[in-house]
């Protein structure tokens, strides 16, 4: 009975394979189907032309999406086989057992029904379910947030930097580049499917690598990998966002949407006291990004005390006579500077209808106009708020002290370890809807001065079901300035803010030289004696 039993399980297994085997090479022949005579007849050519070099072009761009489209087929083969080939092992093994035992083990009962395609699809449905890509989880403390890395073509911008300690590089092991090169492959087959020519959110030409902006990339490592890969739109001001999954297995498409932005205004909220030649550094850069490049923002600053503030609202009033500019607001409060309590209030003092998205700042924040559609982009109302991992500045008369002068604040804005770090340990810098923001409850208005009033809203988003968005920014920098720790402050805070400081001044290596300096300088002179 038993044999017989083995017997008609293996046949069915052979069935399987080979049924399986059919429908992957049917559909490879489906996809690599040249288009009809009459297609190609009735393409659009730039200007009207049908020459050599246009025809050309057109076999170049069909060989490129073919090339594409045969690598991502061939990937997803070798993982059903891999895949296919663990499970019949496993079968063979248990069925090895039940003929020592002389019983059926528990579980293999399943065996009797025909695995279907529709299986192994709840199977990755349930994985997609089970992960943070939908809708957030409510999370413990900070620590259990499972930050994500912000990639490019030839860039991933990471948080955990391994031995090389690069807080952004090109992918050095060989399997992460061929997964990330093959994940965007596999997104340009999707835009580029049979779907193009009927989903009328999608643009009606081929997309390629160049449409490519950034993505957002985290593995749960009882899941597995999601990706969010925002591409080029039909306007200068709209885009493609597409979410996948590779739910150990192959990679599953989440959704494909088109993102308009153009409507999308950003409220940035700074709390100021004193400071007038910081200000007008941020100013400075505010006019270059904000009102030159991007146009659809609000400056909302919030000025404790009145000292030094007419230079603050000369600044304002150069600004707006020179460019024209209005939108902006200035709130003065006469009391003891609260970072939380300034931005709360920036936040709760818009009265327009419009849900604003706000972005809470600081005076020693520099950032490009690509971090504003990074704003846009990674967060949402209701679903998502984005915290940003800013690129942190070391003290550049340390950094630079073997040069004459100082580089300008633009040369100094690179990402290396030598000149700065990322600094994880930080939640200021937040895009959030302010809908989101009131029915949180905002900033705990009992801290006063600084620190901890950004961790306590960072904690209560991630308590609720919002998904917090926490990844290394390429465009959100921290300009070095000189950082006093009040005598006032408690022990707590005190302790923190000297830690920041000495963070802040300069890397391990750098700070060794420095600390050894003599000893260096020693050994030097020991050499030059010896020659």
């Amino acid at each position: 009975m038993f044999k017989r039993w083995l017997l008609a399980m293996t046949a069915r297994i052979g069935l399987i394979l080979a049924g399986l085997c059919c429908c992957l090479s049917l559909f490879y022949l489906l996809a690599c189907k040249p288009a009809s005579r009459r297609s190609q007849q009735s393409l659009p050519w730039s200007g009207g032309t049908t020459s050599k070099e246009g025809y050309l072009a057109l076999l170049q761009e069909r060989e490129d999406s073919h090339r594409h489209y045969i690598n991502s087929l061939t990937k997803q083969i070798a993982q059903l086989k891999e895949a296919l080939q663990e499970r019949t092992q496993q079968l063979q093994e248990s069925l090895d057992n039940a003929k020592t035992k002389g019983v059926l083990p528990q579980g293999l009962e399943s065996l009797h029904k025909t695995p279907t395609q529709s299986d192994l699809k709840e199977f990755f449905r349930s994985q997609l379910n089970q992960a943070e890509v939908n809708s957030g989880a409510k999370l413990s403390s900070e620590y259990a947030v499972i930050p994500f890395d912000t990639l490019t073509l030839h860039r991933v911008y990471q948080l955990e930097t391994g031995l090389t300690r690069h807080p952004e590089e090109r992918p050095v092991r060989r399997d992460r580049r061929d997964e990330l090169i093959g994940t965007v492959e596999t997104a340009l087959h999707v835009l580029n499917g049979p779907q193009q020519h009927t989903d009328n959110t999608r643009r009606k030409r081929t997309y390629s690598p160049s449409d490519f902006i950034e993505g957002l990339t985290r593995l749960e490592r009882d899941r597995g990998t999601v990706y969010e890969l925002m591409f080029k739109g039909d306007g200068p001001r709209e885009f493609t966002q597409l979410v996948l999954f590779r739910p150990f297995g192959p990679v599953v498409k989440v959704k494909s949407e088109s993102v308009d932005t153009r409507n999308i205004i950003i409220n940035i909220i700074v709390p100021l006291s004193k400071r007038p030649d910081a200000f007008r550094q941020f100013i400075d850069n505010f006019r270059e990004v904000c009102i030159k490049q991007d146009g659809r923002v609000h400056l909302t600053v919030v000025y404790f005390g009145r000292d030094q503030i007419d230079q603050v609202k000369a600044v304002l009033d150069q600004t707006s006579r020179e460019t024209r500019f209005r939108s902006f607001t200035l709130i003065q409060l006469n009391e003891e500077f609260s970072r939380g309590r300034g931005l709360d209030v920036g936040a709760r003092a818009w009265r327009r209808s419009q849900n604003v998205l706000l972005f809470f700042c600081d005076v020693d924040i520099h950032f490009t106009a690509d971090f504003l559609t990074s704003c846009r982009l990674k967060a949402e109302p209701g679903k998502k708020v984005y915290y940003p991992v800013l690129f942190s500045q070391y003290n550049p008369s340390i950094i630079y002290s073997n040069h004459t002068l100082l580089p300008s604040i633009q040369q100094q804005l690179v990402i290396r370890k030598e000149t700065g770090f990322w600094r994880d340990f930080g939640f200021g810098m937040t895009c959030q809807y302010r809908s989101d923001f009131i029915n949180i409850g905002g900033f705990d208005r009992n801290i006063k001065g600084w620190g901890l009033e950004d961790v306590h809203l960072y904690r209560k988003y991630l308590h609720s079901k919002l998904m917090v968005i926490r990844s290394p920014s390429r465009g959100l920098f921290h300009l070095w300035h000189e950082k006093n720790c009040a005598d006032e402050l408690p022990p707590d805070k005190y302790k923190m803010c000297m830690q920041t400081k000495a963070m802040s001044e300069a890397s391990h290596s750098q700070l060794g030289e420095l600390f050894f300096k003599s000893e260096i300088e020693a050994h030097l002179n020991s050499k030059k004696q010896q020659k």
